[in-house]
């Protein structure tokens, strides 16, 4: 009988922040056109603007990792994840949204892939959190992502729904 791998929740993490930019693409991959500018609801997001969410939110992401790597204890941010829209507040071309996360977000996996032990304890001061750790902003970076798929899934289920 072989072993079992020990489980390894840093590199189970980073498998799977690596795989969200192609998680995204499946899923709107063979979207209607047409749909993906359509809001499910008043108050939601439609797939594109999503989309350019999740890009801005990468970039917010990367400083505060940037910030907390290569300086000590530094201050790091507020942000409200749920009103972060596109720069600008116009939603980019689908496709380059999901190119511009995905360029961020290899950036990230590899800064976190870099890092040892140490690092990963490595603190930034939240004006109301306090202190969080590396390993903390790469959970809530995890979760941000599992939130949107499942999101995105749903949006674009209803909507090719909706279109038959």
């Amino acid at each position: 009988m072989r072993p079992v791998p020990e489980y390894d929740s840093r590199s189970w993490l980073l498998k799977a922040l690596r795989e969200t930019a192609h998680a995204l693409e499946a899923i709107i991959w063979n979207a209607d056109a047409s749909a993906l500018d359509a809001q499910p609801a008043e108050d939601e997001w439609s797939p594109r603007a999503l989309l350019t969410h999740m890009a801005e939110m990468e970039r917010r992401f990367h400083q505060r990792l940037e910030r907390m790597v290569t300086m000590e204890r530094p201050r790091i941010d507020a942000f409200d994840a749920d009103s972060i829209e596109a720069e600008g507040g116009e939603p980019h071309d689908i496709f380059d949204a999901i190119d511009e996360f995905g360029s961020l977000r290899q950036q990230n996996v590899y800064l976190l892939w870099s890092l040892d032990d140490r690092d990963w304890q490595r603190t930034g001061e939240h004006p109301y959190l306090g202190a969080l750790t590396v390993l903390q902003v790469a959970r809530e970076m995890s979760e941000h992502d599992l939130a949107h798929l499942w999101q995105l899934r749903r949006t674009c289920d209803a909507l090719q729904a909706a279109s038959v």
